[in-house]
């Protein structure tokens, strides 16, 4: 029979292991993500403390270089001169978290051995609106520092009391030993209700992305159906394609926009900044779709769906929780990553609608795919030209 005689039959079984291993490694990324150098902020104002015929203590920093100490590479500790400093790198989405240390910090611990213990008090901010895993597994980190910070000063201050012979406690020193270090935590840039969990701008992403990459398409094959006889035609006929394009930009970003916040009921704290910025993705992904196809054809379209199922799984991901290959080779790629970081300042940092890195990385992907789509569209008129021109000296010369 022909039906064996195909090689296609015999190729299908490593055709589709193929494509298990292909898909199979998108979920790599989100099996038991590890984070590495995850950026936190330490605020140590701690001023020390110095006893009668002593050296002068500073609790602080011997805190410090004990979480440094047991972290290992899962943090990087980035130590800040400022509560002010830090919260103003916590606006600039440089740091998950952070720790602060009081500035009588050393004197309240050397209170604890004392008739009048006071208790310490440090403070853990979380800055949610950065990335929801990263943010959690942040605070969950310093609460933990806090937790056996906790549990080893009470150890010390009882073999202490001990070594210096007292067989019990007053009720003020078992209160404070209790919790000898009180643990205050601050949310910053809550990401809110009806927020998808913080995951909103990963939410809009995949409709707009299928929208661009259908509408990009459809406009391919039906220019593709077309004949162009001069270089002059086939620019117009690219210029159009782009026109084209922007009208849908302006209708898939309003209109997501629109269907986002008043049907699927996702909070969207300024319609017309996240409308305007949709259109401006939209259009940016659709003039680079269309500039590969232009390029590549019609074989250019699955990398686009390749793109969409590597790429949706790493943008639920901070860049620091995600495999060493995906973190260096993948993520840095991935021009749908602006689009996320772009709707997170403006849903959460209240950024609005402003040049930044985002919306400038977007307009430069834009920029250069829609001369890459009119370079093509010359090339192509000059390759019609050199056609008509061999047939018609073809033709004369029989």
């Amino acid at each position: 029979m022909k039906f064996f005689k195909n090689k296609i039959v015999w190729a299908s079984p490593v055709i589709a292991f193929v494509i298990i291993f292909i898909f199979s490694l998108t979920a790599v990324p989100t099996v038991q993500p590890t984070p590495k150098d995850l950026p936190i902020a330490v605020v140590n104002a701690d001023e020390g403390f110095k006893a009668p015929d002593q050296e002068k203590m500073n609790a602080g920093e011997k805190v410090l270089e004990n979480i440094r100490e047991k972290s290992g590479t899962s943090v990087k500790w980035v130590q800040v001169a400022s509560v002010e400093e830090m919260k103003k790198g916590m606006d600039r989405q440089d740091y998950y978290a952070g720790l602060v240390i009081p500035k009588d910090f050393s004197a309240k611990q050397a209170s604890l051995q004392t008739a009048e213990p006071e208790a310490a008090q440090m403070e853990v901010v979380v800055n949610q609106g950065m990335n929801t895993a990263a943010s959690t597994m942040a605070g969950q980190m310093l609460n933990g520092v806090v937790d056996q910070l906790n549990q080893s000063i009470r150890t010390q201050v009882m073999d202490g009391m001990v070594n210096q012979g007292a067989t019990s406690l007053s009720m003020e020193q078992a209160e404070v030993l209790a919790d000898p270090i009180e643990k205050k935590v601050t949310n910053v840039h809550i990401p809110g209700e009806n927020s998808a969990n913080g995951n909103s701008p990963v939410s809009l992403f995949q409709p707009l992305w299928m929208a661009s990459l259908g509408s990009a398409a459809l406009i391919f094959f039906l220019v593709r159906k077309g004949t162009v006889s001069s270089r002059k035609q086939s620019l117009l006929v690219k210029a159009g394609q782009a026109a084209v394009g922007m009208v849908i930009a302006l209708v898939v970003g309003f209109g997501l926009s629109w269907v986002a916040s008043d049907i699927v009921g996702i909070h969207i704290p300024d319609y017309m900044d996240t409308a305007i910025f949709l259109a401006i993705t939209s259009y940016s992904f659709y003039l680079m779709i269309s500039a590969v196809l232009a390029i590549l054809g019609s074989k250019g379209l699955p990398v686009f769906g390749l793109m969409l199922f590597f790429g949706l799984p790493l943008l639920t991901l901070a860049p620091e929780m995600l495999p060493t290959f995906y973190q260096d080779w993948i993520y840095p790629w991935l021009p749908m990553r602006f689009m996320v970081e772009g709707l997170r300042e403006m849903f959460f940092f209240d950024h609005g609608l402003v040049w930044n890195g985002p919306l400038e990385s977007l307009t430069a992907i834009g920029v250069v795919s829609l001369i890459v789509l009119l370079l093509s569209g010359f090339i192509h008129g000059a390759h019609c030209i050199e056609s008509e021109k061999f047939a018609f000296d073809n033709g004369k010369t029989t």
